[in-house]
């Protein structure tokens, strides 16, 4: 394993700077230190953390996005929505 994490395929780096010390203690205490973690979460499980908001989200959402990563959600979601009327 290379020291930058190259090998497992994993970022180097952990939650991005820019993110508001509330998020980042709720990312803490709910266990996630990398980035490479929220990739197993979904953007709904995180909405939920207290100090989770949306600005936080989509920093994390562009970070993941720049490392070729989403959240769990995403990968299971069509690109484009159906109106919400339809089932």
């Amino acid at each position: 394993m290379t020291a930058d994490g190259a090998e497992t395929g994993e970022p180097s780096d952990g939650i991005p700077p820019r993110i508001g010390a509330p998020a980042r203690r709720a990312l803490e205490r709910a266990g996630y230190l990398r980035l490479s973690q929220l990739a197993g979460a979904s953007e709904t499980e995180l909405r939920r953390l207290h100090g989770m908001g949306p600005k936080a989200l989509h920093i994390l959402h562009d970070a993941l996005k720049a490392e070729g990563l989403s959240f769990a959600d995403e990968r299971d979601r069509p690109r484009s929505r159906p109106p919400r009327n339809e089932p």
